[in-house]
């Protein structure tokens, strides 16, 4: 069965590597019309996180937002699809990175960075598209797929240039490996955590909310500064990201003091452009 969907699932890259985008956007407006109205793919999920997210706004303004993501959503499935299969050039142009100067300063001092950021835009370009761009070696984790054919392909074509995979499996290594030059660790770090009890809880989106504490146990440890990824959607395919520094000195900071700079940060991203944020994952289904 698992060579069966990895069969499927080159198929559809190989058809996407050859649709321009233009065909492919219409496409995606095609599967707006299937995911909102037909399959209504966790609609109430997404209508009670917008709700709880932004107390008293109307309800006219809720459903623009979320058909709004709706729409986006599926932009994104099929730019994750072209992204197995287009040239590096291509990302750059469709992604590119701000506030580099930033990081620059910490490369000459031969210092690794944290680079936190959110299910927000397309993270998926992320990485890919830092190979040329930056000056530190991107490494990024991915969770490991169940099927390893999938998986494996997965891990040959987003490695492009300089950049690097870990799995999160094994990050404690991967902070401990030698990369042979300053490395640029990208932890998307806002999903909802598999324990209550082992989470730093704080107030996100006016919402009780429990937060991994990943990045910033790692920036502690290691004493790795830490920046953040500001992402922004400048129009239907092409992203900016943003360095803005959140923390020189990690070790010297008090325990979830880093976590709360992130989030806080992350929540301002969502409240300029809510509708790019990924309102479908069950964000908060962890009680205190």
């Amino acid at each position: 069965m698992d060579r069966v969907t990895y069969f499927l699932f080159r198929t559809f890259s190989v058809l996407f590597s050859v649709i321009p985008f233009r065909l492919l956007y219409a496409f995606s407006d095609f599967l707006f019309l299937i995911t909102f109205y037909v399959v209504r793919y966790r609609k109430d999920v997404v209508y009670q996180n917008i709700r709880n997210s932004f107390p008293g706004m109307n309800e006219a303004a809720v459903d623009r937002i979320a058909k709004q993501f709706y729409h986006h959503f599926n932009d994104l499935f099929i730019e994750s699809l072209k992204s197995f299969t287009m040239a590096e050039e291509e990302l750059v142009k469709r992604y590119r990175y701000t506030g580099i100067e930033v990081l620059e300063e910490f490369y000459k001092q031969n210092r690794s960075v944290i680079c936190v950021a959110g299910h927000y835009g397309n993270w998926e370009w992320g990485g890919v598209a830092s190979s040329t761009q930056l000056v530190h070696k991107p490494v990024g984790f991915y969770k490991p797929l169940s099927n390893k054919y999938i998986d494996e392909y997965i891990r040959r074509t987003r490695v492009k240039g300089r950049s690097r995979l870990a799995s999160i499996e094994n990050t404690a290594e991967t902070f401990n490996t030698n990369w042979g030059e300053p490395a640029i660790f990208y932890m998307v770090a806002d999903q909802s955590p598999s324990s209550a009890r082992l989470a730093y809880w704080i107030e996100f989106l006016h919402q009780d909310t429990a937060v991994l504490h990943g990045p910033e146990k790692y920036a502690r440890v290691h004493n790795l500064p830490v920046v953040f990824a500001w992402v922004k959607k400048v129009r239907r395919g092409y992203y900016t990201v943003e360095f803005r520094l959140l923390e020189t000195d990690p070790a010297k900071t008090k325990t979830g003091e880093l976590t709360t700079r992130y989030m806080k940060m992350l929540e301002a991203v969502i409240i300029e452009q809510p509708q790019y944020y990924l309102w479908s994952h069950r964000r908060w289904k962890l009680k205190r």
